[in-house]
């Protein structure tokens, strides 16, 4: 029987810039609906917080949007490695919002 081997680093990085993408696009509304049925009230709240900064990003100019946005996807690597280490039950979530991003037709 052949076994899996997740790399959490790789679905770390895939779902922050996944989230990210979404946090600053269309797919918001979405993703934050089934984050929070998925991984609850903090990670929705953190999406949203991501949101925030991403539209006060591109209101001041675009250096600081690109700056934000890298920014935003260091912190949602560095929580999904954390909650992947303490929760590891929870990555198949994380890959499945992941992965729904992926399929989401851009807009």
């Amino acid at each position: 029987m052949a076994r899996t081997v997740i790399h959490q680093p790789k679905v770390a990085w895939d779902g922050a810039c996944a989230f990210v993408g979404a946090a600053g696009g269309p797919e918001y509304g979405t993703l934050a609906t089934e984050m929070l049925g998925r991984l609850g009230t903090d990670w929705y709240g953190e999406l949203a917080n991501t949101r925030q900064r991403l539209l006060d990003a591109s209101l001041e100019g675009e250096d600081d949007e690109h700056a934000v946005t890298d920014v935003e996807v260091a912190r949602w690597r560095v929580r999904l490695e954390d909650l992947m280490r303490r929760r590891p039950d929870l990555i198949s979530a994380v890959r499945d919002l992941t992965e729904g991003l992926a399929d989401t037709p851009a807009g």
